[in-house]
């Protein structure tokens, strides 16, 4: 890992997005192929924005293995930084970088209200892809030099659907498609045209000790703009 301080459908996505907006990426033999993004795009309708990232293998298809406790369980991560401020979604204003996530980690549940697998238990879903708003910020203290940040609930502003974790996380319901070689979820945020944004694929873990700072990215498969520059721009498509 670095550190950091094909459906049709899916194809047409990406083709809709023109070649200055979206960002392509080299492919990196070191990375696995499930992680190694080749391109990323975004685009919106005025109502609803949509964000996608081709890998060089199948989306999704690697897993963390379970440890059996929350202490240094570890997530797998499809992520899109952005420009958007995270009062958008709900989180205090100008609090960090508001990131869009596809995760998975079978350690523990953060989404208590929605039963992603369908069993009839909303609280063992973890290990299946589900979606996250989380506001990231930097802290050396991480491996990666990156964690979710940490707030206190009811005094930092969270949004309606947060699971009320010591962390700027949302847990806001929307499906994510990881389908062939294409990561994509398509979000309820409107006027996001020229919005700016990038694509990562990243480890992060709970802190062995469960205090702050609770969630580390620790390792970074990949970087498509390979700086985290957010170079990528939000297209409108009718």
């Amino acid at each position: 890992m670095k550190t950091l301080l094909g459906t049709t459908l899916a194809a047409s996505l990406l083709a809709q997005v023109s070649a200055a907006h979206e960002i392509t990426s080299p492919a990196n033999e070191g990375t696995a192929a499930a992680f190694d993004i080749t391109m990323a795009g975004a685009t919106t309708d005025g109502r609803l924005t949509t964000f996608a990232m081709e890998l060089a293998g199948t989306a999704g298809s690697k897993k963390p293995e379970p440890t059996g406790q929350l202490a240094g369980a570890k997530v797998e991560s499809y992520v899109w930084p952005t420009s958007l401020d995270p009062a958008v979604v709900g989180f205090d204003k100008a609090s960090g970088i508001l990131s869009l996530a596809i995760t998975a980690h079978p350690d523990f549940d953060d989404t208590p209200l929605y039963d992603e697998n369908g069993d009839g238990d909303p609280a063992n879903d973890g290990a299946d892809w589900h979606s996250h708003w989380v506001v990231l910020v930097e802290d050396t203290a991480c491996g990666a030099g990156l964690k979710v940040r940490d707030v206190s609930p009811g005094v930092d502003l969270l949004p309606a659907t947060a699971p009320y974790l010591p962390i700027a996380l949302d847990s806001p319901g929307m499906s994510p498609i990881l389908d062939g070689r294409t990561a994509r979820i398509t979000v309820p945020v409107s006027k996001t045209e020229n919005v700016s944004f990038d694509a990562v694929t990243a480890e992060l873990m709970v802190n062995e000790a469960t205090a702050a700072p609770l969630l580390c990215v620790t390792g970074v498969h990949d970087i498509a703009s390979g700086d985290l520059s957010l170079p990528g721009r939000v297209t409108a498509v009718k």
